[in-house]
């Protein structure tokens, strides 16, 4: 990401002074890989069990959330005995700098993993500036 000056930075969501953000369940930091390919920064977010309906993504000035919402899938009638698996909810913020096209931000959720392309501003593409001398 050396030639892309992007900042991806995690940043806590910012809350207003009236308002407390009351939960009565888990929130999970989804697990997220970014790679970097030319004029595209692409972030891979691992939200189990979130699909289409249950997720949220946002652009609110430089701050991108992303929140997910499991449903709880337990066979109705039964009580769980054991259980390894947490249902919770998934929330993570990214701070983007003015390189990032905000119109051009592409979001896909494919089997729990959500997959966010963003391209790079046209201002903040590298170019090539022609010289002509003068005689």
């Amino acid at each position: 990401m050396s030639e892309m000056t992007m900042e991806l930075e995690k940043k806590e969501a910012p809350t207003s002074d009236e308002a407390e953000v009351v939960r009565a369940r888990r929130t999970f930091i989804p697990r997220i890989d970014i790679y970097s390919a030319g004029d595209e920064i692409v972030l891979v977010a691992d939200m189990p069990g979130v699909d289409e309906q249950n997720i949220d993504v946002t652009l609110e000035k430089n701050l991108l959330t992303i929140r997910g919402r499991v449903v709880n899938q337990a066979p109705e009638g039964y009580n769980s005995v054991y259980s390894e698996y947490r249902i919770g909810d998934y929330e993570r913020t990214f701070s983007l700098s003015d390189e990032v096209d905000r119109d051009k931000i592409e979001a896909v959720l494919t089997n729990g993993v959500l997959r966010l392309t963003l391209t790079k501003a046209e201002v903040a593409k590298a170019r090539k500036i022609a010289v002509h001398a003068e005689l």
